[in-house]
């Protein structure tokens, strides 16, 4: 019987998505890469990001650290952050359409976490895009086409049926690990899964 692939969820406005994004590949290379609508997955989950909540210092604090243990950091911080990330969510879906959703969304993030970008803003995306090889005009004319729309809806879906609730996840089987410090234990699962 085979055994499915594990299934990435991000979200490319979260720094615990870039720093888990930045690191799967060492953990688990065969992992389906997922990017979603994080906005959508809080508010199905009556939830909001940590950014916009009391424990928005300590949050950013312990992304600092992380992102200098993993040799990522240091982060520069977008002003204004969190803000919306619908262009950046559709463009990343465009993306895997095209087969390049891993360097766009590495792009993204890189861009937002160590360059301080905006991704709500459309020429951050469309810089991301261009880092990525995607064509600017093809890319601008994607965020507002229904099937990228539609696409992107369908993978927001497929997450919150998986029981996402939060960015970034990794589900193994019918098994949830969420959080950037879990992607160790998503691994482990993952082998054992495999008969390892």
């Amino acid at each position: 019987m085979s055994v499915p692939a594990p299934r990435f969820y991000f979200g490319a406005m979260s720094p615990y998505s870039w720093l888990a994004a930045e690191r799967i590949d060492a953990l688990l290379p065969h992992a389906d890469r997922r990017g979603v609508l994080a906005g959508a997955i809080f508010k199905a989950n009556d939830r909001v990001s940590w950014g916009l909540t009391e424990r928005r210092a300590a949050g950013m604090a312990d992304c600092d650290e992380r992102a200098t243990a993993h040799g990522l950091g240091p982060i520069t911080w977008p002003d204004p952050w969190p803000t919306s990330d619908l262009l950046i969510a559709r463009a990343m879906s465009f993306a895997e359409q095209r087969g390049a959703l891993k360097p766009l969304a590495l792009s993204a993030m890189r861009l937002a976490f160590l360059h301080g970008a905006d991704l709500g803003e459309r020429d951050a995306v469309l810089e991301a895009g261009r880092r990525a090889g995607l064509e600017a005009a093809e890319l601008e004319g994607a965020l507002q086409a229904p099937a990228v729309k539609l696409a992107l809806r369908a993978a927001t879906e497929e997450a919150l049926a998986a029981g996402v609730f939060g960015v970034p996840s990794v589900v193994v089987g019918t098994e949830l690990f969420w959080g950037d410090d879990r992607l160790e234990d998503a691994a482990r699962a993952d082998e054992k899964l495999r008969g390892g």
